[in-house]
């Protein structure tokens, strides 16, 4: 081959493969760059970059919002529904990686000359003086070309068309591998922009030393040496949005987010105050940097990361609810007006105490009262009154989980020593056993009903015999004393082995061997929902607690619970709990002291001390 041809060959095989690479880029598009045509998985996109991503996905759909909140990855906490329904307004939440201000400023321009803006909540970290204008990464870190003005549409597509091909092969491998709810690939919910928390928000959180189980990190939170070198631009860039704002008459609202308060610790409490104070001369901004939130660690992912529910409490004083319990010192309007010392003693928050934010709650699962006691699910009626006698004698008060969910989001007093006493599967002997003693001591307690025995004495549809299970005229009866909740216990994803005829049997509320997830889900959003109507049309009571058969579950079905409206679930491991003021994440998966005949009033107390 002479020369020349070997050079044709040569070039028209480096076109091709440019080619090649390009086409690939383009049409599986792993940032979101080219509006992700083809796979259209923006949450997959902007888990690489948000702010390529998000722009794509907005140019598609930004008529579904007329509002925007803007800011730093701790901004995900800003919960777009509660802001929704707190301004009558269609938000999508534009957090972006690092805390770039100068970004901030761009994208508030291109949304004012290109969208609807009828709101923009704007969230300035401490962070945003930490780093200003920064691009490390072209690919990750960057702008939409049509954002930024420094920055050409030619220089903008050849970078993501001639990426390394390895993004594009990571995202259809990530494909195969996709899952209902989210992985490290796709951790944003693009309907929202929020990071998608669903696994994280449905884990258990109960006392300290369990959550440091989860998050170790805050057993000895690292400690840097931080400044805010970047506090003046940043001020520029607030500045300049409020002016954008003003001009095209959009509502701004300016929020320093909550910061945990040993993160604080890693800048110079003077370099704080100053940025703080710079920030009220440019504009008025709500300040929850720093309160007894900050103190608590179960209020935090991590250092810069605050839980959703923190964001809730945070829309609730900023609009005046008072549906949600706040601490006194949670949230300040700021002004330029506001007193000098401020920005110094805001620094120094004084922790709640353990009983101000938290109590102490047992829990008992009882079964079955019978006369003749064979196995270690039933109590005679003789022992289960001389426990509840025990209990009463002790001073404890039997509570319901409304009062529990009523003292977590609203922060309603719990009597001193409350207790729960819980009974599973719905027998008859609940009703013509157990009902009479807890009226005699006044003690509250709550049935979980299985639906497809809810009232009968044969499984199911067959011969086969059961103990007798109470109906919709007990429940009703029960229900109307007040003493008395009837929940649920699955409809029918509590069977039995022996009595079933086919093979894939729901001994528990987990999938069955080999099930789809959206098969699994469709069955479990099925069983409840049937399960909820039956009990709530027997007893008039709403029905938003669960307790799962033999005490089994998997983070999939308690976030689809909570999808249905489900508010507290029920393991049966043994122990105390601690539930804590605004975070319901300490009702999921309660534990269950498991009570037997062999359990004494004195050894009932020790227990459950």
């Amino acid at each position: 081959m002479s020369s020349k041809k070997w050079v044709l060959v040569f070039l028209a095989t480096v076109f091709v493969l440019a080619a090649l690479l390009a086409g690939l880029n383009a049409a599986v598009d792993p940032f979101g760059a080219f509006g992700d045509r083809l796979l259209s998985w923006f949450s997959y996109d902007e888990t690489n970059n948000p702010r390529v991503a998000k722009l794509s996905y907005l140019e598609q759909h930004h008529d579904e919002y007329d509002s925007y909140i803007l800011g730093c990855s701790s901004t995900s906490s800003f919960p777009v529904d509660a802001f929704n329904e707190a301004f009558d307004a269609r938000f999508y939440n534009l957090i972006m990686y690092g805390a770039d201000m100068r970004d901030c400023e761009k994208i508030t321009r291109y949304l004012i000359e290109h969208y609807e803006v009828k709101n923009l909540i704007l969230n300035v970290y401490l962070d945003n003086g930490l780093e200003y204008d920064e691009e490390s990464d072209r690919l990750t870190k960057s702008l939409h070309y049509k954002e930024d003005p420094d920055t050409s549409a030619l220089s903008f597509y050849t970078r993501y068309l001639f990426a390394d091909p390895r993004y594009a092969l990571a995202k259809l491998n990530a494909l195969r591998t996709d899952t209902i709810l989210p992985q490290t690939f796709d951790v944003f919910d693009e309907r929202t922009g929020c990071y998608d928390k669903r696994v994280r928000d449905a884990e258990p959180i109960g006392s300290a030393e369990r959550y440091l189980e989860s998050y170790p990190v805050f057993a000895d939170y690292p400690h840097q040496t931080l400044s805010l070198p970047y506090t003046e631009p940043c001020m520029q860039s607030v500045a300049a949005i409020r002016a954008m704002c003003e001009e095209a008459g959009v509502n701004l609202t300016v929020v320093a987010g909550p910061v945990y308060a040993a993160y604080l610790k890693n800048y110079q409490t003077e370099d704080i105050a100053a940025f703080y104070r710079s920030l009220a001369q440019v504009t008025p901004f709500w300040d929850f940097s720093s309160s007894s939130v900050s103190c608590e660690m179960r209020y935090f992912y991590d250092g810069t990361h605050f839980r959703n529910n923190v964001g809730e409490m945070m829309c609730a004083r900023m609009t005046g609810r008072t549906d949600l319990w706040l601490p006194d010192d949670f949230g300040t309007y700021v002004t330029a007006d506001t007193p000098e010392e401020y920005f110094t003693d805001v620094l120094s928050p004084a922790a709640l105490s353990p009983d101000e934010i938290s109590a102490q709650v047992p829990i008992l699962m009882y079964h079955h009262l019978s006369e003749d006691v064979t196995n270690s699910e039933m109590v005679s009626p003789e022992q289960f009154e001389a426990q509840i006698r025990a209990l009463s004698e002790a001073g404890y008060t039997g509570v319901s989980f409304d009062e529990l969910q009523a003292y977590v989001l609203r922060g309603a007093p719990l009597p001193e020593k409350p207790v729960v006493i819980t009974f599973d599967d719905g027998y008859e002997s609940n009703y013509t056993l157990a009902y009479p003693i807890l009226q005699k001591y006044g003690m509250k307690a709550t049935i979980f009903a299985i639906g497809v025995s809810f009232g009968k004495d044969h499984y199911k549809d067959t011969d086969y015999a059961i103990t007798p299970h109470f109906g919709a005229a007990e429940a009703a009866e029960m229900a109307a004393s007040g003493l008395i909740s009837i929940q649920s216990h699955t409809y029918d994803m509590h069977q039995w082995p022996p009595y079933e005829s086919g093979s894939a049997v729901r001994e528990n509320i987990l999938p069955l061997p080999g099930e789809s997830e959206e098969a699994y889900v469709q069955a479990l959003t099925e069983d409840f929902t049937r399960s909820r109507a039956l009990l709530e049309d027997a007893a008039g009571q709403p029905v938003d607690v669960l307790a799962y058969p033999a005490g089994q579950y998997s983070t999939l079905a308690q976030v689809t619970l909570q999808s249905l409206g489900v508010h507290v679930t029920l393991s049966t491991n043994p122990g105390v709990n601690t539930v804590v003021r605004g975070l319901p994440q300490t009702l999921y998966a309660m534990l269950r002291f498991g009570i037997t005949e062999d359990v004494t009033p004195e050894a009932l107390l020790d227990m459950i001390r």
